[in-house]
């Protein structure tokens, strides 16, 4: 199914404290799998699971906690501390038991439920937490969720279940972060301190499985974790793991009978699952994908190029290029079931306009050239070649397209060596990624922009308590983006997980991260 999330105006105070996203809860009804007639979960048996990306380590500061990376197996080896409601985008508690500030954001208390142990006995504490989350800061680390992390300004452990956070500056929708990134993930510190290959061959978490074997470019082997805190889940004995790239590959696995669950990113793909009878759930997050032009260097250090590529470019041909008319264009940059939503678009293509500024531009000598750097990806190269096509038919503009693998392309978020390239912004809550994507002290910045009002509104955003406040703080981050152009957004994601229609249990929380303690096989 596609779930329609509408997500409900929450006030921020629940009694005398702000509690992220939730007014308490456990988080073992954190999402509602849509077959409810399957009856209670049945115990035992294995899965066959495709994801899309094989990990480079199994170092979960290093690991993506989104669908399209690697949050299926960090999910299994590590659990999660907190998880959100797909339906409402409530926070729910899992190995946390809550994550409070009194203090509008400024600093935060998290609890842990007491007793949790790591899959070798060794406890999961306050102190475990703290060494997870200082080293995500550390550069050497190599963390995805650097940035996220690096809001927080000291961590200090009161006992053995209570962490104390101190921010930098207040950021009251912080859980949002964690549960996000690879923040939710806690693995063993003592494990830690091994050599890569050393932990490679034995992570130690807490999650609902643990690894047996991993032969690279070929299989992981999970087994359920006997001492999981979650009794009687996992549900499942074993999960077999394997990588596939191309989303009609995994398609055709499924359909072939060589996999029961796959986790996909491919609206066309998708709707080709559906027609052969599969069960599709995917999460319909705000924001999506898009064009970042590098503002850093010629051409799109001049407005006007940014301007005129976002004119010229028509996302419904676009979208019938890649997904052959079934994805969804972004027009505004959130949905309409979101309470931030405003009927302002985020570009309007105008072939004169566009014209007109390639025109513009080529008469001051500096016609617009510039190198589109893809992933490997069939949908990427697919929009590579669509921005191609599109604006070879403009007079004064010339795009080449390099495929890059995911290595260079990974290489490319730090060093900034590119014109164009594909990257996202997809949210339930717009705190932290509008943030992270578009303010001028981020790293993750990938257009480089940096813009005094859009940095003020990115910051109000962040900072305010009250859904009003907030919101009128995320209007003027649309109208800037539409005036500023950093980016074209092509088309909202597809976190989403395709199953046989005896597998049971599908439920995602954040950015398309399946929970595989949850699944289950009819028999």
């Amino acid at each position: 199914m596609i779930r329609n999330r509408r997500f409900p105006i929450i006030a921020v105070t629940c009694a005398t404290a702000l509690v992220l996203g939730a007014c308490g809860g456990t988080g073992t009804d954190a999402s509602t799998d849509s077959r409810h007639s399957a009856g209670p979960p049945v115990a035992g048996g294995t899965a066959r699971v495709l994801q899309i990306t094989e990990p480079r380590n199994l170092d979960p500061a290093v690991m993506g906690n989104a669908w399209a990376v690697n949050a299926f197996l960090g999910n299994a080896l590590y659990g999660t501390l907190m998880v959100n409601d797909p339906d409402t985008g409530a926070v729910h508690f899992r190995m946390a038991k809550s994550f409070v500030t009194r203090d509008g954001g400024a600093t935060f208390e998290l609890k842990l439920r007491p007793g949790l142990t790591f899959s070798d006995g060794s406890p999961l504490n306050a102190e475990a937490v703290k060494v997870n989350w200082d080293r995500i800061k550390v550069p050497e680390t190599g963390s995805s969720a650097r940035e996220e992390a690096s809001v927080i300004a000291s961590t200090k452990v009161v006992d053995a279940t209570t962490l104390k956070v101190t921010m930098v500056s207040p950021v009251p929708n912080y859980a949002q972060a964690v549960l996000s990134t690879s923040m939710n993930w806690i693995a063993s510190p003592k494990a830690l301190k091994s050599t890569r290959q050393q932990f490679d061959a034995r992570p130690i978490g807490a999650g609902p499985f643990t690894l047996k074997s991993w032969t690279r470019q070929d299989t992981i082997e999970l087994v359920k974790n006997p001492g999981y805190w979650d009794a009687p889940k996992p549900y499942l004995d074993r999960i077999t793991l394997r990588t596939a790239n191309d989303s009609t590959q995994r398609v055709n696995t499924l359909t072939s009978g060589g996999a029961d669950v796959a986790v996909d990113t491919n609206w066309e793909t998708l709707a080709t699952a559906r027609a052969a009878g599969f069960d599709t759930d995917t999460m319909p997050l705000n924001g999506g994908q898009y064009l970042a032009m590098n503002t850093r260097r010629a051409p799109f250090d001049d407005i006007r190029a940014r301007q005129a590529v976002a004119a010229a470019l028509d996302l419904g041909a676009m979208d019938q290029t890649v997904y052959k008319g079934k994805g969804k264009p972004v027009h505004t940059l959130f949905t309409e079931s979101s309470p931030f939503y405003a009927d302002k678009e985020l570009a309007k293509a105008d072939r004169g306009t566009a014209q007109r500024l390639f025109d513009e531009l080529a008469a001051e000598g500096k016609p617009v050239s510039f190198t589109f750097k893809s992933f490997p990806s069939p949908e990427s190269r697919a929009t590579a070649e669509s921005v191609q096509t599109q604006l070879s038919a403009f007079r004064n503009v010339e795009v080449k397209v390099k495929i890059a693998d995911h290595t260079e392309i990974a290489t490319l978020r730090s060093t900034h060596d590119f014109d164009m390239l594909i990257s996202s912004a997809l949210f339930v809550d717009p705190e932290p990624t509008l943030w992270t994507a578009f303010h001028g002290d981020s790293r993750s910045n990938m257009s480089g922009i940096d813009d005094k009002e859009l940095n003020d509104a990115l910051l109000a955003g962040r900072r305010a308590t009250s859904v009003k406040a907030r919101k009128a703080a995320y209007e003027t981050v649309q109208e800037r983006l539409l005036a500023l152009a950093p980016a074209v957004f092509t088309g909202r994601g597809a976190p989403s997980a395709v199953s046989a229609k005896n597998v049971h249990g599908v439920k995602q929380y954040g950015l398309g991260s399946l929970l595989p303690e949850e699944l289950w096989i009819q028999k």
